[in-house]
């Protein structure tokens, strides 16, 4: 089926997916606190989140009958293993710090990528690249409150996470190209389900319904935001829909002063800011390189 472009809707989908996107760590919190009964393991968290969201995409492929191909299956479980992993480690930490926190500190996400792109895919990173890095991990670093009585421990499992996603990104780019967007989300939650129940097994307890209806809420939210988020890529270059993903901030930091009464102080402010700036020159510089890369390429003859 062809999308054709819709600069509106594409910003429509990728607020929705921001706002989904931060409703999943309002809902992990809130799981991972006594918010809705018993906190629950993080691993308990994560599985129920592959769950979940499995079953709303396997819905999804009944209506839609999508066509699918063999799958790369090392690819495949090489990738879903980081994200189990990252995932499990944000919920972790955003049970422990301010949501606006651990959001902002996922944004380093791109950067960690960027890194891991020299060793793993034989990147060249240019000083822009390398300035937009530092940038937004000297956020990262105002973000851990480095001072005595005023470190966050927690904001290290944030880190951690972020770097971890930062080499699912890798591996997403090898998966790119070789199969079609909703084969890859529909193996990457059927793996992570096999995964995440051998994981939870010795912490495994019964959930209250407010924390099933939590766990089905988390999960459908997560598959609906990477729907969103894919059709808004399809939909406008990736330069101009891209920085409206950091609206996830904003709704983070909503979410937690509603619900939790957590209102971000000037040092979350700060550092959110230093990472959101590093995080959009190394937009910008990649959406520059790919506009380059495309104008460089000779045009399509017909024969």
């Amino acid at each position: 089926m062809d999308i054709s472009p819709n600069p509106r809707v594409a910003v429509l989908l990728m607020l929705t997916a921001s706002a989904l996107i931060a409703a999943t760590t309002l809902l992990a919190k809130a799981l991972g606190t006594d918010a809705l009964g018993p906190a629950l393991h993080p691993l308990q968290v994560s599985h129920g989140r592959f769950i979940f969201a499995l079953l709303a995409l396997a819905a999804a492929a009944s209506i839609l009958r999508p066509k699918l191909q063999r799958p790369h299956w090392r690819l495949h479980l090489a990738r879903t293993t980081c994200g189990w992993i990252g995932v499990t480690l944000m919920f972790a930490a955003s049970a422990r710090i301010a949501l606006s926190d651990a959001t902002a500190i996922s944004f380093l996400n791109p950067v960690f990528a960027m890194i891991l792109a020299i060793p793993l895919l034989g990147e060249r990173v240019g000083p822009v690249r390398w300035l937009a890095a530092a940038i937004a991990l000297c956020g990262a670093m105002v973000l851990l409150r480095p001072g005595p009585g005023t470190f966050q421990p927690a904001a290290l499992i944030a880190l951690a996470s972020a770097a971890v996603i930062g080499f699912e990104i890798i591996l997403i780019k090898r998966l790119s190209g070789l199969e079609n967007p909703f084969q890859v989300l529909l193996v990457n939650n059927s793996l992570g389900v096999i995964i995440a129940t051998c994981a939870v097994i010795a912490f495994w307890e019964p959930p209250t319904p407010a924390q099933w209806a939590g766990l089905a809420a988390l999960g459908t939210c997560m598959a609906c935001a990477q729907a969103c988020f894919v059709n808004a890529m399809a939909r406008a270059e990736a330069s101009f829909v891209v920085p409206f993903s950091y609206a996830a901030l904003i709704f983070a930091g909503l979410y937690d002063a509603a619900l939790f009464g957590v209102i971000p102080d000037w040092v979350s402010l700060s550092g959110a800011g230093i990472i959101l700036s590093g995080a959009a020159l190394l937009a910008w510089r990649e959406a520059a390189a790919a506009r380059r890369s495309n104008q460089n390429q000779p045009p399509v003859r017909n024969s």
